[in-house]
């Protein structure tokens, strides 16, 4: 199992509606509208990492409102 936080930058004031979309995403365990330098961070899970990235690039990014993501993969050191 491959799990990844996946830090988002909106267009301004679609936080909140980008959070809701992503959260109903399969494979989107959670989806939070936050402050800071990104305004939505989601935290995935997939099989591969190749499924994360089509999961990141397939469906998160075509989320409307969306300007730009960073997926942070967990590691188990």
């Amino acid at each position: 199992m491959v799990k990844a936080y996946i830090l988002i930058q909106t267009e301004v004031g679609k936080a909140s509606v980008v959070a809701e979309t992503i959260a109903a995403i399969p494979g989107v365990i959670q989806a939070e509208d936050v402050t800071g330098p990104y305004d939505v961070i989601a935290r995935a899970q997939s099989d591969t990492v190749d499924e994360l990235g089509r999961l990141v690039v397939a469906k998160i990014q075509r989320v409307d409102g969306i300007t730009r993501t960073l997926t942070c993969p967990v590691v188990h050191l």
